[in-house]
C-alpha cells in the first residue's frame, strides 16, 4: 500500500529522479563530438640529420666570465660530438636537457686541445670560437662530467677527432705545390730580366758599332782627301 505521508511521498520521488539521472549517465548515446582545432603533424629538424655521433655524454657545462673574472654554469645536458657526412668535419654541441637549448657550438680543429682542469680528474678546459649564441666568440670553457672514465673518454675522442683533422699529406702536397710555383715564378722572373738586358744592351752594342764603322770612313775620306792635295 502506497504511502500517503506527503513527505515520504516527497522522498520516493527524489530517489526516483536520482536513480533515473545516473541510469542516463550510464546509456551511451553514441555521439561524437568533433574537435574545434585540427592540428598538423609538423616535422622538426635539429640540424644533426647529417651527422654522425661519435660522443654523447651527460655533463654540466661552465664558461669563463672574463669581465667577472669567474667561472659561469651554462647548462646541464648532453654533450656530442658530430661528425658530418659528406664534409667530414666535426662539431661539438651541447644543448640544456629541459630546453635543449643550444650552449655549445663550434668546430673541432686539429689544433684544439683539451687539459685537465686543476684539482678535478673529472673536468676538463678548452678553447674555443664558439657559435652558440648565434656569433662567433672566442670562449674558455669547462665541462665536468659525472665520473673520471666519461671525462678520459672526451678528452682521448678530442685528441683523435683533431689529428683526424689534421690531413698531413694534404698540406704536403700544397706546401710542395706552392714551392714550385715560387719556383717557377722566380725562373720566369729571371728569364725575363735577362731578356730585358739583351734587349736593353743591342741597341747600345749596334750603335757603338755604327759609330766605330763612320769613324773609320771619316779617316779614309781624310786620308783620300789628304792624298789628293799632295
Amino acid at each position: 500500500m502506497a504511502s500517503t505521508d506527503p513527505e515520504t511521498k516527497v522522498e520516493e520521488e527524489s530517489s526516483e529522479t536520482v536513480a533515473a539521472a545516473a541510469a542516463g549517465d550510464e546509456e551511451d548515446t553514441g555521439a561524437q563530438f568533433a574537435p574545434i582545432v585540427k592540428l598538423e603533424e609538423v616535422s622538426v629538424t635539429t640540424g644533426e640529420e647529417d651527422e654522425e655521433v661519435l660522443l654523447d655524454l651527460k655533463a654540466k657545462l661552465y664558461r669563463f666570465d672574463k669581465e667577472g673574472n669567474q667561472w659561469k654554469e651554462r647548462g646541464v645536458g648532453t654533450v656530442k660530438l658530430l661528425k658530418h657526412k659528406q664534409t667530414g668535419k666535426v662539431r661539438l654541441v651541447m644543448r640544456q636537457s629541459k630546453t635543449l637549448k643550444i650552449c655549445a657550438n663550434h668546430l673541432v680543429h686539429s689544433s684544439m686541445t683539451v687539459q685537465e682542469h686543476a684539482g678535478n680528474d673529472k673536468s676538463c678546459v678548452w678553447h674555443a670560437t664558439d657559435f652558440s649564441d648565434g656569433e662567433l666568440k672566442e670562449e674558455l670553457f669547462a665541462i665536468r662530467f659525472t665520473s673520471i672514465e666519461n671525462c678520459k673518454t672526451f678528452k682521448e675522442m678530442i685528441k683523435e677527432v683533431a689529428e683526424s683533422q689534421m690531413d698531413k699529406s694534404g698540406e704536403k702536397k700544397e706546401a710542395e705545390s706552392t714551392a714550385d710555383l715560387l719556383e717557377k715564378l722566380s725562373v720566369g722572373e729571371t728569364r725575363e730580366e735577362e731578356k730585358k738586358v739583351k734587349k736593353e744592351e743591342a741597341p747600345s752594342s749596334v750603335s757603338e758599332e755604327k759609330k766605330h764603322e763612320d769613324e773609320k770612313k771619316n779617316e779614309k775620306e781624310e786620308q783620300a782627301k789628304s792624298d789628293g792635295e799632295k
